[in-house]
């Protein structure tokens, strides 16, 4: 009984802890941290203010409405890790978790397309095609395109899934 309390509390602590570094994440007090085209070289584009300011517009107006599918999202990972966690794992509930979370995060795949789409809307053609040209996806790493992930990459800049990357 003892072993169970300890390990119970131990993990408790330990959520509580990780709390906070998720919420912050690795570049707190930086930025947003999001910024889908921080890494793709959007800097080096010679912007115009006005341009600057509607892409910081847009990225805020982005993290606020994703705001509670990120909660939603987060709150399903922590879910399925408790029904993995339990003694006697039940197949049906990760199975309907695991579809859930799914679920969330092609909403939040389709938004930041969408967004992603929004941001090249404000820049010309030229600055369009410098983007492109600008070694967009490539990093460090092994594999193809510097071991990025590829279709579940959710930002042109180094680090895989949901994550918001290195920081500058």
């Amino acid at each position: 009984m003892k072993k169970l309390l300890l390990s119970l509390t131990a993990i408790a602590a330990g959520l509580l802890l990780t709390t906070s570094a998720f919420a912050w994440g690795p570049c707190a007090g930086k930025s947003r941290g999001y910024a889908p085209y921080r890494d793709a070289g959007i800097e080096r584009l010679n912007l115009t203010d006005a341009q600057k300011s509607k892409i910081e517009a847009l990225q805020n107006e982005h993290f606020k409405a994703t705001k509670p599918l990120r909660e939603k999202i987060f709150d399903k990972s922590v879910e399925l890790r408790r029904l993995w966690l339990e003694a006697n794992p039940d197949k049906g509930k990760i199975t309907a978790a695991q579809k859930d979370l799914r679920a969330l995060r092609n909403d939040m795949e389709d938004r930041m397309t969408a967004h992603k789409l929004e941001i090249r809307s404000v820049l010309t053609p030229e600055q369009n095609e410098q983007l492109a040209n600008s070694g967009w996806r490539r990093g460090p790493g092994f594999g193809p395109r510097g071991g990025m992930r590829g279709d579940r990459d959710f930002g042109p800049g180094p680090g895989p899934g949901l994550g918001m990357g290195l920081c500058p």
